[in-house]
């Protein structure tokens, strides 16, 4: 029971590094549909963001005018944070936040569905992960190498030719 615990532990931890890494190669940027509603009256609007905060969340611009009220406060939130945080999590923000600009509204709603999904996913305790990653490394190589899941072609990207 504990060896598959930890085997689908792995399994996710490794899923999860390979969404997170940031070099990985991005999908061909395609025409999509803009939102095109502008949001009259809602505030701020992108001329009264200060001049740091349009350098920060300059990704975004475009988009700006489309967003609601509790999105531009949860980017202005990031924006006020932004001068605090470290150059290589400043790096991560903005080829985050790039990713996101260049999603279409129906990319966006499904990755917030999936974020909410995540967040009320029944996380192991500490102490449960530790215990699994100890006895995972208590295995021997040969062990270990047959828990690794092998890559799906769902998860592989297509080579185009060109």
């Amino acid at each position: 029971m504990r060896l598959r615990f930890l085997a689908v532990l792995l399994a996710l931890t490794m899923a999860a590094g390979v969404g997170a890494q940031p070099n990985a190669p991005q999908p061909a940027k395609k025409d999509k549909p803009k939102a095109t509603a502008v949001k009259k009256g809602v505030r701020p609007a992108w001329a009264e963001l200060t001049a740091e905060q349009q350098a920060t969340l300059a990704p975004l611009k475009n988009d700006w005018d489309t967003l609601e009220p509790e999105r531009r406060q949860k980017w202005i939130q990031i924006a006020k944070r932004y001068p605090r945080m470290k150059p290589l999590e400043q790096e991560r923000v903005q080829r985050r936040m790039q990713a996101w600009a260049n999603l279409s509204p129906e990319q966006r709603r499904q990755a917030r569905e999936n974020y909410k999904q995540l967040a009320k996913a029944r996380r192991p305790a500490n102490k449960d992960l530790r215990q699994a990653w100890a006895e995972y490394q208590a295995l021997p190589p040969q062990e270990r190498e047959s828990l690794v899941p092998s890559p799906s072609t769902a998860s592989r990207r297509p080579k185009h030719a060109n």
